[in-house]
């Protein structure tokens, strides 16, 4: 049995931030209905980015494993009391609109706890669903800039950066599910239902914690007044340098009176020298500016005349603390990634075996698993709708009104459309 078996999501969101929190409630047994409307799929579906079609929709499939498709048409009041009635027994319901959109489709949080008063409604926003931008559509980039993550990203005397694509949606995707794991905790403690809430801004403030609580609290980050500091006036123990065969090692000793003999001996081995200054400190690297303005380059020289796989070796030897920085290549083989099944293989029954990155956290009785394949759109329409009590006839009657199942877009509706 795992984590969520018996627990049922009904599932509304699109893109990344929403559809992820449900994939790991899934991940765990959480039974997951993707509800999407009959010309309206989630726009994830056509983010394939190959140059031909015969390879899988790596993004897509990432976000929706493990779940179930039902196509319905929320914008109809039949295809409302079929949303109802499927939310008698529903534990949670997830969706991502703008704010205001739950309510004018009548499945807002106050209209379903009528219903099911022990229901957990998650909503997911870009901005947080108060203020004077609650209502403004929101992306990723949109919330790295904001959130503050791109202002300390990248060298001073450059231009601002992103983190990679997908940064704030999979944070916040990550706290969500924890929020719903926290409400559905209270509720088995309870019988209590609630609304849990979270932004791609929030998250972002978040995963950034101590950083912006250490500017609050002291108007300074990390000791000095500007928020990027150049690698060359940052410590030589906390830097990354180019090495011999062109890739690059990070070396993180955040004591550095403790590491820097040993980081002097490992240098020494390497090039028969020994650096100066013979002790280092904190207080050292605030007072000699100047010196340390010369010491990261003559640092840089020393790693640049060995391979990565030298210095990690060498390093490792001296007990000191120093990864090669890795591209999404060496992951696959990376021992240390396979020993502790951080990717996994699952068979797709279009594309056979393929690997993806394994739910994020372990538990050793009900591990989280990928065990089937992102859902074709509407695939188990019939089959949750049998669940639900429905007969033959009632799928057919309301599939030939439009209320469930693919419905072929007009002439004009396809002309509207815009390039996924």
């Amino acid at each position: 049995m795992q984590a969520f078996e018996g627990i049922r999501v009904l599932d509304l969101t699109i893109w990344q931030q929403g559809p992820m929190t449900t994939a790991m409630l899934a991940d765990w047994g959480a039974d997951v209905i993707k509800i999407e409307g009959p010309d309206t799929p989630d726009p994830g579906r056509s983010l394939i980015r190959y140059e031909t079609e015969d390879k899988p929709n790596a993004y897509f499939e990432t976000h929706n494993r493990n779940k179930r498709s039902l196509v319905l048409d929320l914008k109809t009041s039949e295809g409302r009391d079929v949303f109802y009635r499927l939310v008698k027994d529903a534990d949670v319901v997830v969706q991502n609109y703008r704010p205001g959109v739950g309510e004018r489709l009548q499945i807002d949080y106050e209209t379903l706890r009528k219903i099911s008063p022990q229901l957990i409604y998650c909503r997911a926003s870009g901005f947080g669903l108060n203020g004077p931008d609650a209502e403004r559509p929101a992306l990723d980039p949109l919330a790295q800039a904001r959130g503050g993550v791109m202002s300390v990203t990248g060298e001073p005397d450059q231009p601002p950066t992103r983190t990679f694509g997908g940064f704030a949606d999979q944070v916040s995707a990550f706290l969500l599910a924890y929020g719903i794991a926290v409400a559905l905790f209270h509720r088995e403690r309870t019988g209590q239902g609630q609304m849990v809430d979270g932004s791609l801004l929030q998250g972002t403030l978040a995963v950034q914690a101590f950083n912006i609580t250490s500017y609050l609290m002291t108007r300074t980050y990390g000791g000095s007044p500007i928020p990027r500091i150049s690698r060359k006036l940052t410590s030589p123990l906390w830097n990354h340098y180019k090495t011999g065969d062109n890739k690059w090692v990070m070396v993180t000793m955040p004591q550095i009176g403790r590491y820097w003999p040993g980081f002097r001996e490992a240098l020494k081995e390497a090039t028969g020298e020994l650096l100066e200054p013979e002790t280092m400190s904190v207080d050292w690297l605030r007072m000699n500016a100047v010196e340390l303005m010369a010491l990261i380059p003559k640092i840089d020289e020393i790693f640049a005349t060995q391979p990565a796989a030298y210095w990690k070796d060498l390093f490792h030897k001296h007990d000191l603390l120093i990864e090669i920085v890795q591209e999404y290549a060496d992951l696959a083989t990376d021992p240390q990634v396979i020993e502790n099944g951080m990717l996994t293989n699952f068979e797709h029954p279009t594309f056979g075996t393929l690997q993806m990155v394994s739910p994020a956290v372990n538990l050793s009785e009900t591990p989280g698993s990928v065990r089937t394949p992102a859902p074709e759109f509407g695939q188990h329409t019939e089959e949750v709708l049998l669940e639900a009590g429905y007969s033959w006839e009632d799928i057919e009657r309301l599939r030939s009104g439009g209320i469930v199942g693919h419905r072929e877009p007009s002439e004009s509706e396809e002309s509207e459309k815009s390039p996924a």
